[in-house]
């Protein structure tokens, strides 16, 4: 339907477009500027088209690589979601960007992503720099070392318990639904206190219709993408501000508890928590609901940068070590140390984590090969010039893992699974980035590393597994998906008894 829309838009706009561009369109007073080489494509379109038929075909690094061979290895120009973007390339883009983060660029956000996201009074500010600064202010207290430990022991016995209801009753398993089911859980505990089943599963089901539409052309038409993603958002802040506002009055009624013995908690249990204590107000009336608004935009932010890509990165894992069963004995060798030098089936601690130093290997490896997040946007707030070219004011930009995660200038034999890549002082600074990098370093890679180990632990304590579709295809969407799911067939250990199912 998304390709029906397309092409239809397109052939449309292919009348239309010469006459519009040479005699309706003003001319721009910085067309004679030296702006980077590229091409935009067709109005609104403009090179999505490509840019969707090589994520289809799990290729979006062809898309890019073509680019850099034909207009330059350090900076071109494309039109994809419908706006003009200057793609930085290389280690040097991705430091550049990093680094010039409210010097040169600031945080922003696509239609296709602020649309669905967020609610419209905020989706219609489509300079995000002042949002992500909100949005990263609500994350040392949730992710500080000590929060972080504490969070290890429920991973843990939210793996087992996934792994013995999920997995453990039957023979043959889709590995991506199924991660993505144990991340979404995990989250709505960690975030929202959220762990009844059927709470959880009915507020999964429109999220997975954002996550979908979140790289879509924004076309608000019946039956797109993005018309599925924009109403799915609007049910998620629904709910959203019913669970704010019901914590709120909780929160009410736990201070006046406090101040009546005298008493001060202001501990908080989870995320949501946190981000309504760090609210002045007295009675229910006087938070307004902006804040509310604000705070549900927020919540949804960190369920999609958390639970989304790190399913990606386990289904990865868990993809490469059944193609390569040697490496799998490597992971299985470090897990089975950890395992007997804790005496027993006692909860992981944050020190066990620490020792699964291969394993971080193997899932880096992962993510180099199939990047969860393809990149990030930016907006120059001033003009610049970058690699002998003029970025004006205003230029949207992109960054992407794909310029530097398979060039062989920085990956010999890129195509190759590695983990050795990251032994000592690993990949050369700003070419691997999963997580951003530099003072734009995600600020939840440590959260989405313990996740990913502490899984990865538990499922290589309990089973063996090989491929059912060694050569499934994978597609990109934004993240890389397998076409089928992933299924594999388990063999649960025989020759050693580990944790219980």
């Amino acid at each position: 339907m998304e390709l029906f829309y397309l092409c239809a838009l397109s052939l449309a706009i292919l009348c239309t477009s010469l006459y519009t561009l040479f005699f309706l369109f003003p001319k721009n007073p910085r067309s004679n500027n030296n702006l980077p080489p590229g091409r935009n494509g067709l109005p609104v379109i403009g090179e999505t088209l490509e840019y969707v038929m090589a994520a289809r075909k799990g290729k979006p690094e062809g898309f890019i690589s073509e680019r850099m061979r034909k207009y330059s290895p350090d900076i071109f120009r494309t039109s994809l979601l419908g706006e003009s973007l200057v793609v930085f390339c290389g280690a040097s883009g991705n430091k550049f960007l990093f680094s010039g983060q409210n010097k040169y660029v600031t945080s922003w956000w696509p239609q296709s992503m602020s649309k669905a996201l967020m609610f419209p009074s905020a989706a219609n500010n489509r300079s995000s720099g002042e949002e992500s600064t909100k949005f990263r202010s609500f994350l040392p207290e949730f992710l500080k070392p000590e929060s972080l430990q504490h969070y290890i022991p429920i991973m843990d016995s939210m793996a087992r318990e996934h792994l013995q209801k999920e997995w453990s009753p039957f023979e043959e398993v889709k590995v991506f639904p199924l991660s993505k089911k144990y991340t979404f859980a995990l989250a709505c505990r960690l975030f929202m206190s959220i762990d009844d089943p059927e709470e959880v599963e009915q507020f999964s089901r429109p999220f997975a219709l954002v996550t979908e539409g979140l790289m879509s052309v924004p076309i608000d038409l019946p039956g797109t993408t993005f018309r599925r993603a924009i109403k799915a958002g609007k049910v998620i802040r629904e709910e959203l501000m019913k669970i704010i506002r019901r914590r709120k009055l909780e929160i009410l009624a736990s201070r006046s508890e406090n101040r009546e013995d005298g008493t001060s908690n202001k501990v908080s249990k989870d995320l949501l928590e946190s981000m309504l204590l760090a609210q002045s107000y007295n009675d229910e009336k006087e938070m307004d609901m902006e804040i509310e608004m604000n705070i549900a935009n927020k919540i949804v932010g960190f369920f999609i940068a958390s639970h989304d890509t790190t399913s990606t990165a386990i289904t990865f894992v868990v993809h490469y070590l059944s193609k390569f069963p040697d490496i799998y004995e490597e992971v299985f060798k470090e897990q089975i140390e950890i395992y007997k030098s804790k005496g027993g089936d006692k909860l992981l601690n944050w020190n066990d984590v620490q020792k699964m130093k291969y394993t971080w290997n193997v899932a880096c490896e992962a993510m180099r090969l199939a990047p969860p997040a393809q990149g990030a946007f930016r907006e120059a707030i001033t003009d610049f010039t970058y690699a002998g070219f003029d970025i004006p004011k205003g230029q949207k930009t992109y960054w992407t893992a794909n310029t530097t995660h398979k060039n062989p200038q920085y990956f010999p034999d890129p195509e190759k699974f590695d983990p050795s890549r990251f032994e000592g002082n690993g990949p050369t600074p700003y070419t691997f980035v999963p997580f951003g990098g530099g003072p734009r370093m995600c600020p939840g890679k440590e959260y989405a590393r313990l996740e990913i180990l502490v899984f990865i632990h538990n499922l290589v304590m309990r089973f063996r597994w090989e491929s059912l579709f060694p050569n499934e295809k994978i597609a990109y969407n934004p993240s890389p998906i397998p076409e089928k799911g992933l299924p594999v067939r388990l063999k649960p250990h025989q020759e050693i008894k580990t944790y219980p199912d």
